[in-house]
């Protein structure tokens, strides 16, 4: 449980910290378009750190593979956004980190089919 615990604070603490990183300085240096994304990715970690302490409330079997789903699924997700988004910044070309994105997505998708099928049907 402890691992569930851990990222449902880690994640909303480093989408207060990124958040705050973009909205003041990120701002300055990123395009529309790419800050636009970037808030994308702290949005999605938000509420998936804020989803895995609501799974940490709810009693059914197995939430642990909910848990490495949405964790696995975040981290793929908002990070390569994130790094796509400061690519100019990083003056790297980090495009080949686009298809990892809709991965970490999928992620997501499994871990909330899981988190469905065990809190409804159990």
């Amino acid at each position: 449980m402890k691992f569930i615990e851990f990222f449902g604070i880690i994640f909303p603490l480093l989408s207060v910290i990124l958040g705050a990183f973009g909205a003041h300085l990120l701002k300055k240096s990123l395009s529309e378009s790419a800050l636009h994304s970037f808030e994308v990715g702290v949005r999605y970690m938000m509420y998936h750190g804020l989803a895995l302490l609501i799974l940490t409330l709810i009693p059914f079997e197995e939430k642990k593979w909910v848990a490495i789903f949405f964790v696995i699924g975040t981290l793929l997700f908002s990070l390569s956004i994130f790094f796509l988004s400061i690519q100019s910044i990083l003056k790297i070309n980090l495009k080949w980190l686009g298809p990892i994105t809709p991965i970490g997505g999928t992620f997501l998708i499994i871990g909330w089919i899981l988190f469905l099928l065990k809190a409804v049907f159990s």
